[in-house]
């Protein structure tokens, strides 16, 4: 088994399928665990290329003249933003390193699915196939239909359209790692 990610607060993989709904359970996850008081921080990897400016704003021609890397800040948020060209997959393990600074309760990757974290796992079946439910690191699968008899009885079962059963079993899981602020 490969060795976990060292970091001082959980961190939990949500992994799943294009097309499965990754974004949309975060987006309804995410306000209920504010609402009980936690600080969640997201890491999304991207099978693409993206910008958070746009052409003709001063950040993206400064950044695409050298800036290495590029901080645009206002009162309401700041974006830093670094040129990775030569880098074949983010580094997972970097990224977590960087949200030590901000202390979250919880980081979920979202995305990722290869890494050595505990994991969320989302199926939909005809949405791609069922190996990503088995693994070392799957903690519990979050279903649309009916479970594969191959799923380990040690991975929890839950319903992927309950929404509020899935954020009590991360409100659990959280509570029972060792590196968690709310045990």
């Amino acid at each position: 088994m490969e060795k976990a990610i060292d970091s001082p607060f959980p961190v939990l993989g949500i992994a799943a399928w294009s097309g499965t709904g990754k974004t949309t359970l975060l987006a309804q996850l995410l306000p209920r665990l504010r609402e009980v008081g936690l600080r969640v921080g997201v890491i999304k990897h991207a099978h693409h290329s993206f910008d958070v400016d746009q052409p003709g704003k001063d950040s993206y021609q400064l950044r695409k003249a050298g800036a290495e890397p590029m901080l645009i800040a206002s009162r309401e948020r700041f974006a830093l933003m670094q040129e990775t060209p030569d880098q074949e997959e983010p580094d997972l393990a970097y990224l977590v390193s960087m949200m030590a600074y901000h202390a979250p309760d919880l980081v979920i990757v979202e995305g990722f699915k290869t890494w050595p974290i505990p994991k969320l796992v989302l199926y939909r079946e005809g949405i791609g196939d069922d190996s990503i439910m088995s693994g070392d690191w799957v903690q519990a699968v979050a279903l649309s239909g009916s479970s594969p008899e191959s799923l380990s009885p040690t991975v929890k079962r839950l319903d992927l359209n309950n929404s509020e059963a899935i954020t009590q079993w991360v409100l659990e899981w959280l509570s029972a790692q060792p590196n968690s602020t709310t045990s």
